[in-house]
């Protein structure tokens, strides 16, 4: 494997770590390569359950929120250009020195000629299609913090989560084609900042409702759009979470992409992990975009599957009584 940017910027001269206190490194990824920071001085603040977790097992601190100063922070730039401002604003304010890391396809050009524009930046590095370059922590940037929004009916939204602009249209077509009728235990896997879920409580059979997120910050807002004493919050990765009971219907918007590139593996994991929630007589209830492949994995995992609705950019699929082994 070849040295990634951070560590031929560390290990090259051209970034300088300093010798005392905690490191933060924002939002690093799921195979990111920290091995050049000293492990018993890095904290890794991540939201996103996947990468928190693994990290974790790595043997590293991890923490949602940060707490305290560092005298270093490392960010991986998001692909959302709100969520790498807000976290450039947070890691900069809470940082002697900040390390900005990221790809060309993720917009670290953009970000660069923003943070010069306002303050002094180190000669960038160049490497594998991206830079690594340093500032000096200050409040600089307090204008870019985080701030959550208001949209359509009143719903409250992050900065970098999911359809952070408005209501997914997909959500809603699957929300208009539910029946009146979806049994007692339901789960909303990647229930988002809880749409889809706030629908589904209209029905008054429903007795529980699990919302389970990986994003911490679209489960927050989630918290606030539903104030229902049916919902229980989960924080957890949907391809892992155990139910407490069996379900009677699982209903969700899957994610389909890393990064930028569309992986349907994803959204055949998620079919594949309700399919294991479900009771024998359970359902699945599903949007995707038209152009994903899930009918077979649907019709592997159920007796019975079909395409209830759609249009040219969307499809409602339904499967119905899972033919996988029950977690």
């Amino acid at each position: 494997m070849s040295a990634s940017r951070l560590t031929i910027a560390i290990a090259g001269g051209d970034i300088a770590l300093p010798d005392t206190g905690q490191i933060a490194v924002f939002g690093p990824r799921v195979g990111y390569d920290l091995s050049v920071l000293p492990k018993d001085r890095v904290v890794v603040v991540t939201g996103f359950y996947p990468d928190y977790a693994h990290f974790e097992g790595q043997g590293f601190a991890c923490t949602v929120i940060p707490e305290g100063r560092f005298s270093a922070a490392i960010l991986c730039l998001p692909r959302a250009k709100p969520l790498a401002r807000a976290l450039l604003a947070q890691a900069a304010g809470s940082s002697d020195l900040v390390i900005v890391d990221g790809a060309k396809t993720d917009g670290i050009e953009s970000i660069l000629k923003e943070l010069r524009k306002r303050v002094e930046v180190s000669a960038p590095l160049s490497k594998a299609h991206g830079k690594v370059f340093s500032l000096s922590g200050s409040d600089a940037f307090a204008d870019w913090a985080a701030v959550s929004s208001s949209i359509t009916d009143g719903f409250v939204t992050a900065p970098g989560v999911f359809s952070a602009d408005g209501v997914d249209p997909g959500s809603a077509m699957l929300a208009a084609h539910l029946p009146k009728k979806l049994g007692a235990q339901v789960a909303d896997l990647g229930g988002g900042w809880g749409y889809l879920s706030r629908a589904v409580l209209e029905r008054d059979s429903i007795e529980t409702l699990y919302l389970v997120e990986a994003d911490h910050a679209a489960l927050d807002c989630a918290r606030q759009n539903i104030t229902d004493s049916r919902v229980q919050f989960h924080w957890a990765d949907a391809t892992h979470w155990e139910t407490p009971a069996l379900l009677d219907v699982v209903v969700m918007n899957p994610p389909f992409h890393t990064g930028r590139a569309a992986d349907p593996s994803l959204g055949r994991a998620f079919v594949q992990a309700a399919a294991k929630l479900l009771k024998p007589s359970g359902q699945l209830w599903m949007v995707a975009n038209r152009h994903l492949p899930y009918e077979v994995t649907i019709a592997q995992a159920f007796v019975q599957s079909e395409e209830i609705a759609g249009d040219a950019k969307f499809k409602i699929l339904c499967g119905t009584r899972p033919a996988t082994k029950r977690r």
